[in-house]
């Protein structure tokens, strides 16, 4: 898979969802499934969104010991998925038990990629709620390469960290950037963030976007324009 951008279906329906979708009548869109839609709706909402055409990045970020790790991922291979993710504080150990339960009997799974900070932390939240006093880059890249010594595809991170984690994990090592805005709008709630383009430029593999497409007046367009932006 090439270079994409991800649309965050954070709707709290099926409904919702398939409204939005249902305007995307050409190109159909990558899609994030994340905790809100999935705890609404379960699996069924994965395999019909599968069942139109759309690729998914079911967004869970399991986090347990890891036999419920790997069991939960056995499960969610089933689902037909094109990336799921886990949070890679959970350690080396359970990143592996993912992989062996993510793993089909034909050897074949979908991309697993590492959460390593939320985009809604920095430094001074870090420090001070997770006792974690390095310095931010210094963290996202220890738990990037933890991810890849695991045998991880890649990971979540800020797009301010994604060139960084490509020269510290190989240019084959994923990353999936959140925290991406356009120019003129509004960051919201998120700390670390960039627009399109500049994600392009600093070399992030996969954007996810979702209220500056979800929320606007015309989503197609802000799709297509964030499209532009960072593919060309």
């Amino acid at each position: 898979m090439g270079k994409d951008v991800i649309i965050a279906c954070d709707f709290d329906s099926a409904e919702k969802t398939y409204a939005f979708l249902d305007r995307f009548t050409g190109r159909k869109p990558f899609v994030k499934i994340g905790m809100e839609l999935f705890y609404a709706e379960g699996p069924q909402i994965v395999r019909e969104i599968k069942r139109r055409g759309h690729r998914i990045f079911l967004d869970l970020k399991l986090h347990d010991i890891p036999n419920t790790v790997k069991k939960a991922m056995a499960v969610l291979s089933n689902l037909d998925v094109d990336i799921c993710n886990l949070h890679a504080a959970g350690t080396r150990r359970m990143m592996e038990a993912a992989l062996e339960g993510l793993t089909r009997p034909d050897g074949t799974r979908p991309l697993l990629i590492a959460v390593t900070q939320l985009t809604s932390t920095d430094q001074e939240s870090m420090e001070k709620d997770l006792l974690i006093r390095a310095p931010m880059d210094q963290v996202v890249m220890h738990y990037a390469k933890t991810a890849r010594d695991a045998g991880l595809d890649g990971v979540v991170c800020s797009p301010l960290e994604a060139g960084k984690v490509h020269e510290a994990c190989g240019r084959a090592f994923l990353t999936v950037t959140p925290g991406v805005r356009f120019a003129d709008g509004d960051a919201g709630d998120q700390k670390r963030v960039m627009t399109p383009a500049q994600a392009r430029e600093i070399g992030s593999d996969y954007i996810v976007v979702g209220r500056p497409i979800t929320a606007a007046a015309d989503p197609v367009a802000a799709y297509e324009r964030c499209v532009a932006e960072f593919i060309g």
